[in-house]
């Protein structure tokens, strides 16, 4: 049905990035589908100085963009405004502060607010790459919901990058030939992103977060070797459902063991839910017309409100830094910013919006093999999440339990989890504050 009209709209990418202004409001797919392709002819175009001024809105960039566009020497032409840097945006940013240049626009705010911000914004043209179309006229994006699938409908011109390897999945996933200005064909390998082996700490961390997780939750995890540690922990779980922000393999082999069945939700049942997906060959194989993987925008998984909807959400995030009064520096570090507050803060709310929820903070007792606490007197980075907010606090020396404490109970109870050569000087630094 569709035939005529794809065709119509099908072209290089050289002839399709000409659609994107020399001047304007421009933004890509997040991770997995910035479309490598339209990004490599985009770089052709500033070569040229085909580009004047392009604001680059985006999250979590990958190497199609850090091998194209965003290389030091077009940042004049390319403005990067991240919401969520990375090792990419760090190293640019620090380039330019050694020649006195700021270079990097972060964009701080919560994930489920992103698909707002850019509308209210504007986006004058937006990449991503797509599944090849279906019957319907539908392409779908399925690694990606979050803001990539919004954003790619608001803009005013909409450039797709077809490649056969991107899985289709189900959920709210897709945008609509109509919608679209431009289509390029390219097939090219899906960034992979690396596991991490859970050491012996991890795995005493995941087991103290297991013990906490009952039958029929409804897990949010999120990266790294703790929240992988304690998927290898939940295997003999029953029931459990997903409603999470990132897809990982991890959370798949739980799905293959059986433990997650989704049987038990309020909302999508039986369906596993997240916002953005990222993994392996065969991690994405899995997601392929797989009618229980459900992508949805941001603006609905990271919604507080819908994550309390499921009873018994368990929320497992990391931090980087907790203060003796609760509040939480997950995105800095040493006062620069290191990466975002992403979702987190979403989930720390919508987990205990939940009936029998749990909002679970999660890191090593300590930094830079052992020489610094991530228990600290006072944060030395932002406020991601509130003390107000937060509630469980785990190291590998235990649990902290911070609801309905006060100032005082809240730092006894962080500093019996902080490492023991620590302890002594973060009960002296209580009694300065007053805590004690």
């Amino acid at each position: 049905m569709f035939e005529s009209e794809y065709r119509s709209k099908l072209m290089t990418a050289a002839e399709a990035v000409k659609l994107i202004p020399a001047r304007g409001n421009f933004s890509m797919g997040m991770a997995i589908s910035e479309p490598p392709a339209l990004l490599a002819a985009l770089e052709e175009r500033v070569k040229r100085g085909e580009i004047e001024r392009l604001n680059l809105y985006y999250s979590h960039s990958v190497a199609a963009a850090a091998t194209t566009i965003l290389k030091y020497e077009y940042l004049d032409a390319i403005r990067p405004h991240p919401f969520f840097p990375t090792i990419i945006e760090r190293t640019l940013g620090r380039r330019g502060e050694q020649e006195g240049r700021r270079v990097i626009e972060y964009m701080p705010g919560n994930f489920s607010a992103m698909p707002r911000t850019l509308d209210a914004i504007g986006i004058d043209a937006f990449v991503l790459m797509v599944a090849p179309m279906d019957k319907g006229g539908f392409f779908s994006c399925g690694t990606n919901g979050d803001y990539t699938i919004p954003a790619a409908r608001f803009a005013k011109r909409l450039l797709v990058e077809v490649n056969p390897r991107m899985p289709r999945v189900f959920g709210d996933s897709a945008v609509h030939i109509s919608q679209v200005a431009a289509i390029v064909e390219h097939d090219s390998p899906l960034f992979s992103v690396p596991m991490r082996e859970p050491n012996e700490m991890d795995r005493k961390i995941g087991g103290l977060i297991a013990a906490m997780t009952p039958d029929r939750a409804t897990l949010q995890i999120g990266i790294g070797a703790v929240p992988n540690a304690v998927c290898l922990q939940l295997k003999d779980h029953k029931d459990l459902g997903v409603h999470t922000e990132l897809m990982m393999p991890p959370v798949v082999e739980l799905i293959r063991a059986g433990a997650i069945t989704n049987r038990c939700k309020n909302i999508n049942r039986g369906k596993n839910v997240y916002t953005l997906a990222a993994g392996d060959e065969a991690f994405y194989e899995f997601l392929n017309d797989n009618s229980s993987m459900e992508a949805y925008p941001v603006d609905y998984v990271n919604d507080p409100a819908v994550i309390g909807r499921n009873d018994r959400v368990i929320s497992i995030s990391a931090f980087l830094e907790v203060a003796l009064d609760g509040a939480v520096n997950s995105e800095a570090i040493a006062g620069r910013q290191y990466s975002a507050p992403g979702g987190q803060l979403d989930f720390v709310r919508g987990a205990q919006c939940s009936r029998e929820g749990k909002s679970i903070l999660a890191a090593h007792s300590t930094a830079s093999a052992g020489k610094i606490s991530r228990i600290v007197p006072r944060l030395g980075g932002p406020v991601t999440d509130p003390r107000a907010d937060v509630q469980y606090v785990v190291t590998e020396y235990g649990v902290a339990d911070l609801f309905g404490k006060s100032v005082a109970e809240r730092a006894e109870a962080l500093i019996a989890i902080a490492h023991p050569d620590f302890r002594g000087e973060l009960t002296a630094a209580a009694r300065e504050l007053g805590y004690f």
